[in-house]
């Protein structure tokens, strides 16, 4: 089982927040037991999200092994990046190219599965198809085609989900509801690329349950066009339990786990 987490929503969870220019190199830590003092806030956040995880499962008659937790660890260091691994989980979530791509370079010895789950500029998508194995956030055929070339000119498969915007405001990143058949088909399309399924994020106003209702809409229009694609990216730390109850196979957690403010870096 992959475990997960909740709290309300902050930095490490919307794919939207992009905060300061931070990179999060580093954990400044005070004395030599700095380093086994996170580990263990970390072994203990992520119990706490196992429990609720579990709980959610149980609640929604789905088992736990449907669902996989991917740590959100912007402005967060590749020490946690580290230490979370050590602890069992193998996905990780970054928003922010500048920011991600070194990180996945100082831990590339690791078995890690990168998702990309900020907002994706064109001129970004080559280095993100050099490392992400998943991109959340394709919202626009041009996008669609320059991923495509990127990961064709790496030699690699790169999933991409459709980010839909359930309220139809696309400044925060996706392609309104009535949208999202075209941009599964752009990536279905598209060499290089694998239609995986959809994300989303609640908007802020709207019950979770209708906005992942909604969601879940979608994943069934995706899946008419690639029968396999049945990622749903969907729910964070203040809201996983309404997601999992609404199918959600992939949470994206920051707060919960990595705590609710920045770390020191240096």
């Amino acid at each position: 089982m992959c475990p997960t987490s909740s709290s309300d929503r902050g930095p490490g969870d919307d794919p939207c927040w992009h905060g300061d220019d931070t990179d999060g190199a580093g954990w400044q830590g005070v004395g030599p037991d700095a380093g086994d003092t996170r580990r263990g806030q970390l072994a203990a956040s992520l119990a706490e999200l196992q429990r609720r995880v579990d709980k959610a499962c149980t609640a929604a008659g789905r088992a736990s092994s449907e669902i996989t937790l991917i740590a959100v660890t912007k402005t967060y260091p590749s020490a946690d990046v580290a230490a979370l691994r050590g602890l069992g989980l193998t996905d990780f979530g970054e928003n922010r190219d500048q920011e991600a791509a070194p990180k996945a370079a100082a831990l590339a010895g690791l078995d890690i599965t990168w998702h990309f789950i900020g907002q994706l500029q064109t001129n970004k998508a080559a280095s993100v198809a050099s490392y992400a194995h998943v991109v959340h956030s394709v919202d626009r055929i041009r996008l669609v085609r320059h991923l495509g070339a990127a990961a064709r000119s790496a030699g690699r498969q790169l999933t991409c989900l459709v980010q839909v915007s359930i309220d139809g405001d696309t400044e925060r990143g996706g392609v309104p509801v009535p949208g999202v058949p075209e941009i599964a088909e752009g990536i279905e399309a598209e060499p290089g690329l694998v239609l995986g399924g959809v994300m989303a994020v609640a908007p802020l106003g709207m019950p979770p349950v209708a906005a992942f209702d909604v969601l879940r809409e979608c994943s069934g229009a995706v899946r008419l066009i690639r029968p396999d694609a049945a990622i749903i990216s969907a729910g964070m730390s203040a809201d996983l339990e309404e997601a999992v109850a609404a199918g959600a196979t992939h949470l994206r957690i920051g707060t919960a786990l990595l705590g609710d403010r920045k770390p020191a870096v240096r």
